[in-house]
């Protein structure tokens, strides 16, 4: 056994050398001229690479990719020129190795400090998707990136839902692609979605996550309801409401009784939530809408602030 492993680590080493190799020859024909003042940070444009990889193309991305990971173990991942080494070292692995699954996962992890390197892991994901078309995973980190870093909720959901269906998909991507079309489509829209889920799904979890979803969407009509019988009380009176219950009270009461707050449990109640003063039922303690951190936020914000005046 012990033979075996050593002639492994022979014949790894032997691969490595080759690659390093045969980066060194697809260095040397390149350009000397486009090469001056880059020092160790240069990389080969993609098409340089894989015309000078000599059949050697899944080696000399190895060779980059070994690069890839010396720079982010180096210096903290997304920081500024790290980032940009980054996203060319990645094109380049994934160009000469488009097959290769884990370099498009990473980019999209280590390429969030700014707008310009979350589109680059962007388009590395892109090509993941193309030449992984079953593998949820990739779409995943796209539609994340489309909606958390870029505001983009219609392009998140429009990227995810063809891998609600695709083998491995967690069961949460169905509901988080019926949140994500909120804006666009409105809670009715989003219930259709997510009831023909419901029916056509054979998975009995992913059954079961889609109701829970759907009972939650119905809580949340029932809330607005209330938010337009709290309107209505602040017309009558002048005033808003100190609780929930008030919309019952007075000579002409709003309402006549109040909905209940969950469409299966009893016990629960309506509230006025202590940070947004929105009306809340004490089962989610939220509203259906998508959550997202005040800093989280607040940097998009600035991003798009940045983009908005950089067009301008």
């Amino acid at each position: 056994m012990r033979a075996v492993l050593g002639r492994r680590g022979l014949a790894r080493l032997a691969c490595f050398l080759a690659a390093a190799a045969v980066a060194a020859v697809a260095h040397s024909r390149m350009d000397p001229a486009s090469r001056i003042g880059l020092g160790v940070s240069f990389v080969p444009r993609p098409e340089q690479a894989r015309i000078s990889s000599l059949g050697f193309a899944a080696l000399v991305a190895d060779f980059h990719w070994l690069h890839a990971v010396q720079v982010v173990g180096g210096a903290a991942p997304g920081a500024g020129e790290q980032a940009a080494l980054l996203a060319r070292l990645i094109d380049v692995v994934t160009t000469l190795d488009p097959w290769v699954e884990h370099a498009y996962r990473c980019g999209a992890v280590w390429l969030t400090e700014s707008p310009a390197s979350v589109h680059a892991a962007n388009r590395l994901l892109a090509r993941g998707i193309a030449y992984h078309p079953l593998d949820w995973r990739d779409r995943h980190y796209l539609g994340f990136n489309h909606f958390f870093y870029l505001s983009e909720e219609e392009k998140a959901a429009e990227i995810l839902a063809p891998a609600v269906s695709l083998p491995g998909a967690p069961r949460y991507l169905g509901a988080l692609v019926a949140r994500l079309r909120l804006r666009k489509g409105g809670l009715e829209a989003t219930a259709a979605f997510l009831g023909e889920l419901a029916r056509d799904t054979t998975d009995e979890y992913k059954r079961a996550e889609y109701l829970k979803v759907l009972d939650e969407i119905q809580v949340e009509r029932r809330a607005r309801g209330l938010d337009a019988a709290r309107s209505e009380y602040r017309r009558r009176t002048g005033r808003d409401v100190v609780a929930v219950e008030d919309l019952l009270r007075g000579p002409t009461p709003v309402l006549a009784a109040l909905p209940p707050a969950h469409p299966h449990f009893p016990g629960f109640a309506w509230r006025l939530d202590p940070d947004s003063g929105r009306i809340v039922s004490s089962f989610y303690g939220r509203r259906y809408e998508l959550h997202i951190q005040p800093s989280d936020r607040a940097r998009r914000d600035e991003w798009h602030k940045r983009a908005e005046g950089e067009s301008a």
